[in-house]
């Protein structure tokens, strides 16, 4: 059994700053004020062979209004999904009446629950603690998690009756990666939750509810994925706040780190720069493509006819990737693009032997051969697969540096269409045959040079 272990607490008590002492990663964003996380971020850990899964929650205060109050459910959902609590609370403030209202809450559910006093560092920690064990929680555990302090000893105690674990197999934890990307507010955490089926991330009318990037295994007709909700990305003239510029670069990280990424579009105010921007962020980084195009229910129709349109004359460029028109409020079309990320996701990691890639690079030179340059025709003598998701198809050849870029685009359409690639682009790379003679041909000259010479003076000589 590897056990649950959900971060509970007021706003700003450290809650993020220990999940990534304890999955020893950054992967929580950390900033200096209250109500930064909002959404359940899970995470996995490893203490002296024994794993586990930390849960980060969003801060608890007690008189929750508006977004907080979703936040609040879903700490309160992490709480009950846990089967282990650290209530964290702050040195620094001392015992407040929010921590008195979450203890009493935990202590109703009679869940192993361990109190964590952060901020002892500079502090006496047992002048510290003490207003703490009013809460009637049992034993009070000091620590700095920013500096560690405390945390070993704190982490063998919670888990002390558990065994340890044999080693995960990463090829098996997780599925196909689907990062969902968008500006703010296009509908990205509802599309979330609607192909969950569960409000597992914080829906709230408002730009910018989602901070961090969460990812979130499951299974789906017995397939295993994970799905990725990201901030949303707006142009960078209009990011002032450095909490949001780090929320966008765990956007971009995460569309790196998918196999297929979702781009959301919100059909009621058409194309924009930014989602083109977005998409070439995807193509650039090599993902598979799919492209949502959110709010379509309700719409006119000549307002729909004119998008139609606007999609097919701003798209050319990615004019492989599945186009599809939802609504992530009402669920219409979004069961299909799961037909849409699989065949992408096929598509983006075929293998093909060298044999095959050959005769179709043969098949499309023939087609219409390389042009001349200087004079010289470009041979492009075999090809090979160099890797996957993107797939790269790389072309051995002579004077391949001087191939134009309007016969890169033709090769990559050529192969797309061959190996029927659907969903993902094509990476095309060349490599130069080297001369076996090359640095030969001088030297072979002189000799035959000095072999004249010999040859001239003997004829003097007679």
């Amino acid at each position: 059994m590897i056990p649950t272990i959900a971060l509970v607490g007021r706003p700003n008590v450290g809650k993020s700053t220990l999940f990534n002492r304890l999955t020893k990663t950054r992967d929580a964003i950390v900033a200096n004020f209250a109500g930064l996380t909002r959404d359940r971020k899970y995470g996995d850990a490893e203490f002296e062979g024994k794993r586990f899964i930390v849960v980060d929650t969003g801060g608890i205060s007690g008189d929750e209004e508006g977004i907080d109050s979703v936040m609040a459910d879903q700490s309160l959902q992490a709480i009950m999904e846990s089967d282990i609590v650290l209530f964290m609370v702050d040195c620094r403030d001392g015992m407040t009446a929010t921590d008195q209202q979450i203890a009493d809450h935990l202590r109703g559910l009679a869940k192993p629950t361990f109190v964590v006093a952060n901020k002892v560092d500079g502090l006496n920690p047992d002048v510290a603690v003490a207003p703490f064990y009013e809460m009637g929680l049992g034993e009070i555990y000091s620590i700095a998690a920013s500096h560690g302090r405390g945390v070993r000893p704190l982490i063998e105690e919670v888990l002390a009756e558990f065994p340890e674990t044999e080693a995960e197999d990463e090829s098996e934890k997780r599925g196909i990666k689907m990062a969902i990307v968008g500006r703010p507010n296009v509908g990205k955490s509802t599309l979330v939750n609607r192909m969950l089926g569960e409000d597992r991330v914080v829906v709230f009318d408002m730009p910018g509810t989602t901070r961090d990037s969460i990812y979130i295994d499951y299974e789906r007709d017995g397939k295993p994925y994970t799905i990725i909700d990201t901030a949303g990305v707006r142009r960078r003239k209009n990011v002032k706040l450095t909490v949001e510029k780090f929320s966008i670069v765990k956007a971009l990280q995460a569309m790196g780190d998918a196999n297929v990424v979702i781009v959301v579009l919100d059909a009621s105010e058409g194309v924009v720069d930014q989602d083109l921007h977005l998409m070439g962020h995807a193509l650039e980084s090599g993902r598979a493509l799919v492209v949502a195009l959110n709010k379509w229910d309700g719409l006119e129709e000549d307002h729909k006819k004119h998008i139609k349109m606007e999609l097919e004359r701003r798209l050319r460029f990615a004019d492989f990737a599945d186009l599809h028109f939802i609504s992530a409020l009402h669920g219409t079309g979004v069961g299909h693009l799961y037909e849409s990320v699989e065949k992408a996701y096929r598509a983006a990691t075929e293998k093909y032997s060298t044999n095959f890639l050959t005769r179709v690079l043969e098949h499309t030179v023939s087609g219409h051969p390389p042009p001349l340059v200087h004079g010289r025709r470009i041979k492009l003598r075999y090809a090979h697969s160099g890797g996957h998701n993107p797939p790269v198809i790389v072309i051995h050849g002579n004077q391949t540096k001087e191939v134009p870029n309007h016969y890169v685009r033709y090769l990559e359409k050529s192969f797309r269409k061959a190996l029927e690639l659907q969903g993902t682009p094509v990476k095309i790379e060349f490599r130069s045959s080297e001369n076996p003679f090359a640095g030969r041909k001088n030297k072979l000259t002189d000799r035959q040079l000095a072999k004249k010479r010999r040859l001239m003076k003997h004829v003097k000589k007679k």
